[in-house]
């Protein structure tokens, strides 16, 4: 009997030490941050940003040509500016505007990344626009897997004339929960619920997601699509999390943008 509470006792201990450290180190998981050195890349000018607590932030802009559209871009959370670049090829062949959005903790900027952090980094990516001239009814807010989260926020928060979301999130517990589903919703420390969001943004989405997607399943364009029913959804059959940058999300990307009134 002594020995059989002894090893509840330790089991019980164990899970609590476990559950600590999940709790607090879980954002090193969530946040991966990849080294870069955000020097200029041709064609976009390194300019920065103000957050409203302080923060200094690195970002890539071109401008629009005449007629054309501004893409604010938010990356996913295992990339960078660079990425960025690759993943919005389309939007600028077609000479669309580009705002390629880095984030607090990322690319040698300060800070550390969190739900909160990143909504004040899309913030502040919206303030500068509006000082270079860029209306939000010019802008199309597009958001990449967990780039969906600061996405529609901002398409929340402004009158934009679109959001886009590609691989996005219908909320982050529950994509954490279909990889681990032993990880209670209560553990996640960020929520990003998309989902809860879509039907108060009045822009025109557009819900872009791989069949064959084992990171962010299909189901959360499912409930993507249900909480905003008049979305134009596409659903690419045979590509994974990495649609954002093959050829075919590039060619739907800016055949839609350029629909746009």
């Amino acid at each position: 009997m002594k020995l059989a509470l002894n090893l509840l006792l330790a089991l019980a201990v164990f899970a609590i030490v476990a559950t600590a450290l999940l709790y607090t180190q879980q954002r090193r998981l969530i946040f991966p941050a990849p080294v870069h050195d955000p020097q200029t890349a041709d064609g976009f000018r390194l300019v920065h940003t103000r957050t409203d607590d302080g923060l200094r932030l690195s970002a890539f802009y071109r401008p629009a040509v005449p007629g054309k559209k501004t893409i604010l871009f938010f990356h996913g959370n295992g990339d960078h500016m660079l990425g960025a670049i690759e993943a919005t090829r389309g939007p600028a062949a077609a000479g669309h505007g580009l705002m390629l959005v880095e984030y607090r903790g990322y690319g040698g900027n300060p800070g550390s990344p969190d739900e909160a952090g990143l909504y004040r980094d899309g913030a502040a990516a919206m303030r500068w626009l509006a000082g270079a001239g860029v209306a939000p009814r010019h802008i199309v807010v597009v958001g990449n897997s967990i780039g969906s989260g600061p996405a529609t926020e901002m398409a929340l928060r402004h009158d934009v004339a679109a959001l886009i979301l590609v691989s996005g999130l219908a909320d982050l517990p529950s994509v954490v929960r279909s990889q681990v589903p032993v990880i209670p919703r209560w553990l996640v420390r960020d929520r990003f619920d998309n989902a809860a969001k879509l039907a108060r943004v009045k822009a025109p989405v557009y819900l872009m997601h791989g069949d064959a997607d084992t990171l962010v399943k299909p189901d959360n364009l499912a409930r993507l699509a249900a909480a905003r029913l008049d979305a134009t959804v596409a659903r690419v059959a045979g590509v994974g999390h990495e649609l954002a940058y093959t050829a075919p999300a590039q060619a739907l990307l800016a055949r839609w943008i350029d629909a746009l009134p």
